[in-house]
């Protein structure tokens, strides 16, 4: 076999469960079901055949001993009483024919021989014609020729509304093995899709529990996973919340120590790198707690306003950010976790370019895009996906001297999902970068 039958053949194999199953289902319950109706239809046409034959012989016997004992005269008279829809009798030699008898008459031919019995011995001839036609001759007792004149039909014929009973079978077959595949699958495909969109900071719905008791045992166990996934990362961010109160109370001592004391050597070296402590142990608890975005409630605001409230904002402190290309209209979000997305990546265009413009437009379903673009060093492309996860930092532009700590961008991606938004970094062309923030309508 070719590879190109090979590929052939697997592209007939469906690719999903439910169509395989579909497949194996429908089959299995068609050949069975042919199987059955072959021996049924076998079965009723041997006891047919046998009905038949049996008649044959007795009506064959019969009627050639009725003629037998007639006399000669009157024999013409009873031709039509014996004849039948498929046989008759001719007081003759009949049709000259061919001897040799083809296998589809030799069981009639072996059924007209025992009916006549050893008194009458027959020889029988196929007749040439579009039609099948045999006759058997014989002779009667005072000498005279009897031709048997036999036109075979077939056995059982098939009534006319039964090929619409087998369509109306493979119907009920088709449709129950469809229903059946929906009801295995379809919890399957429900799990998955609940594995799928599995976040334990976000109010989803939970998966339902009811059904058949296998299902609703996965459903339960699902759930149970799905809470302990979240019990678990509230106690993440609770540690982390007291490891940072514990922290600060040191670090804030060893600050006021470091600034009070005498002047020596190291001491505007340890004071920095006592701020630097601090500022990645309040980023590491945002980022921590970022994850749980849900607390803050979704309200309605309006787009113009909430972004030029930001941009005033860090103009009233010097700061060169512009808005542009902002369209109008209410958004449903959560303003805080917004605001904090859009403020990361101001900073981030701000310490690296010096300057920042803010675009928002809104699509044709509702859809909502804010950019922040910026004329820096941009990002290498091969960074642009690691850049947004924690702790990340480029070593020849967002280094400690910066002042960075890997984190802002990490916050305002965790963010972005609890708000069922996307955040999206690339190179502009002519140089530097545009993150780009996605709203989906909630």
């Amino acid at each position: 076999m070719t590879a190109n039958a090979a590929e052939r053949g697997f592209r007939l194999w469906p690719r999903t469960l439910r169509a395989r199953l579909f497949v194996i289902l429908l089959a299995g319950l068609a050949i069975a079901h042919v199987m059955s109706f072959t021996v049924l239809f076998f079965e009723r046409y041997m006891s047919a055949k046998s009905v038949m034959f049996n008649t044959l012989e007795n009506d064959i016997a019969t009627s050639i001993a009725i003629l037998d004992r007639l006399p000669a005269n009157e024999r013409a008279s009873w031709l039509n009483r014996l004849s039948r829809d498929n046989y008759g009798f001719i007081l003759g030699p009949g049709v000259p024919g061919n001897a040799s008898v083809d296998p589809a008459t030799a069981e009639l031919s072996a059924n007209i021989q025992r009916a006549t019995g050893p008194k009458y011995p027959v020889t029988i001839e196929t007749i040439p014609g579009n039609r099948r036609h045999v006759q058997a001759h014989l002779t009667l007792s005072d000498g005279s020729p009897l031709t048997i004149d036999v036109y075979p039909k077939g056995v059982m014929p098939l009534a006319d509304w039964l090929p619409y009973v087998l369509l109306a079978q493979l119907a009920l077959l088709l449709f129950c093995s469809w229903f059946a595949m929906r009801q295995a699958v379809r919890p399957l495909v429900n799990l998955a899709a609940a594995a799928d969109t599995l976040d334990p900071n976000r109010n989803t719905p939970r998966l339902s529990e009811t059904g058949p008791t296998e299902v609703a045992y996965a459903a339960t166990a699902f759930n149970a996973m799905r809470d302990r996934i979240a019990q678990y990362l509230e106690e993440r961010v609770q540690i982390l919340a007291a490891i940072s109160h514990d922290l600060q109370t040191p670090i804030t001592r060893m600050k006021l120590r470091a600034e009070m004391a005498e002047d020596f050597a190291d001491r505007e070296k340890l004071i920095q790198d006592l701020g630097q402590i601090e500022s990645l142990v309040k980023e590491g608890v945002a980022y921590a707690r970022s994850a749980h975005g849900n607390v803050e409630k979704s309200t309605r605001v309006d787009l113009a306003s909430f972004i030029e409230s930001l941009v005033y904002d860090y103009q009233d402190t010097g700061k060169s950010v512009s808005a542009s290309d902002i369209d109008g209209g209410t958004i449903a979000t959560r303003p805080q976790a917004l605001r904090r997305i859009l403020t990361n990546l101001v900073d981030n265009a701000l310490k690296f370019a010096g300057s920042a413009e803010i675009e928002a437009r809104r699509l044709a379903d509702d859809t909502v895009v804010i950019s922040v673009l910026d004329r820096g060093p941009g990002i290498p492309d091969d960074q642009l996906g690691a850049v947004l996860k924690p702790f990340v930092r480029l070593e020849d532009s967002r280094n400690r001297e910066t002042g960075g700590t890997g984190l802002g961008l990490a916050i305002a991606q965790q963010l972005a999902v609890s708000i069922n938004a996307s955040l999206t970094l690339r190179n502009r062309d002519g140089g530097g970068l545009l993150g780009e923030l996605v709203i989906r309508p909630q």
